[in-house]
């Protein structure tokens, strides 16, 4: 899909002050360490991150969601009436109803007129809500809206260690199915959008595509059950690898299509952060530059959906991305889904 009327207005961004290191989260889990003769550095060694961030107890994804959207408010200088829908595009959410959209939408003081829902698609939800937001600007329905996303982390790490030491038979594999848990952080994350009427920067969003292979949504399932303070989730990391980047590899193809752009001309890469051996492996399959990347996984982790927006945001704030520079954004889901984005 491409897009000609779409600017990327602003990002917004809120992260916990709290640091937990993957040392810490090991020696918490020492007394199955020990019986299965693992040792602690395992888990960095594994995956290349170094820590994660955790909100306060008790923080519900809807305030720090609407902290980075009320940031990206701010950066933009777009009226707030002017947004006429909003998106919370998280995994974790307030409740099952209603929306946590509607607490965002309540705290941001939006229009009556500004339409809120959730959109979930695990780690895909900013991306997916952006084209939404897009299509929609696009076809001349609003004129500018709104993607936020809370993720909090912690109940799931916390719940994952949890069982892993009540545990009695828990051998190696329960805790290579468990590592992907372990990497887990937490953040929020905003991106505002406008029609090129509205826009005050030229950060333009060119065009999108995507593709699902949904016949490996086993590979990487999570839910909460009674008895359980958090939920759990139970991946085949390997799998789950070769199988995200084989639908990469197809979706980078129509994304190629769609931009008119080359490897060579894409100056900047922003992806979905899941661990090194996953950046390795998809920069490898899809023939980029590695020098092109803006990695947060080793000290954010795995933030679900606010990786790929937080990641593209402190880049920018870095300095790291120029005016005019093309940059593809680069997201897999559990499901699975591939969703790439073209901005310039």
């Amino acid at each position: 899909m491409r897009f000609s009327q779409v600017h990327i207005e602003a990002f917004g961004r809120a992260l916990p002050e709290e640091v937990v290191t993957s040392d810490e989260l090991e020696e918490r889990l020492l007394p199955l360490y020990e019986k299965l003769r693992v040792s602690v550095g395992r888990l960095e060694l594994m995956s290349g991150i170094t820590e994660r961030r955790f909100w306060p107890v008790g923080t519900r994804p809807s305030e720090v969601a609407a902290r980075a959207g009320r940031d990206a408010i701010e950066r933009s200088g777009i009226d707030p009436d002017e947004i006429g829908v909003l998106i919370h595009g998280a995994v974790c959410r307030d409740f099952l109803e209603p929306a946590t959209a509607s607490v965002v939408h309540g705290a941001l003081g939006l229009s009556e007129r500004c339409a809120a829902f959730d959109l979930s698609n695990a780690c895909l939800g900013v991306a997916n809500g952006m084209v939404q937001v897009a299509t929609m600007i696009e076809a001349g329905v609003i004129r500018a809206g709104l993607v936020v996303a809370g993720e909090d982390g912690r109940p799931l790490v916390e719940e994952t260690i949890r069982h892993l030491l009540a545990d009695d038979s828990a051998g190696r594999d329960e805790l290579k199915r468990a590592y992907a848990s372990l990497t887990i952080g937490s953040g929020a994350a905003a991106v505002l959008l406008t029609h090129a009427d509205l826009a005050q920067t030229s950060r333009r969003l060119v065009a999108s595509a995507s593709l699902a292979a949904t016949e490996h949504v086993g590979l990487c399932q999570g839910d909460r059950a009674e008895g359980r303070e958090g939920p759990l989730m139970n991946t085949d990391s390997e799998a789950l690898l070769k199988a995200g980047n084989a639908l990469a590899v197809r979706t980078f193809a129509d994304f190629l299509e769609a931009t008119g752009w080359t490897r060579d001309t894409i100056e900047a890469v922003v992806t979905h952060q899941v661990g090194a051996a996953h950046k390795r492996l998809l920069f490898e399959s899809l023939e980029l530059d590695t020098t092109k990347d803006h990695p947060t996984v080793g000290f954010l982790g795995n933030v679900g959906s606010v990786s790929l927006p937080v990641s593209y945001a402190l880049a920018e704030e870095s300095g790291a991305l120029r005016v005019g520079q093309r940059t593809a954004l680069l997201g897999i889901g559990s499901g699975l889904h591939c969703a790439m984005l073209a901005l310039q």
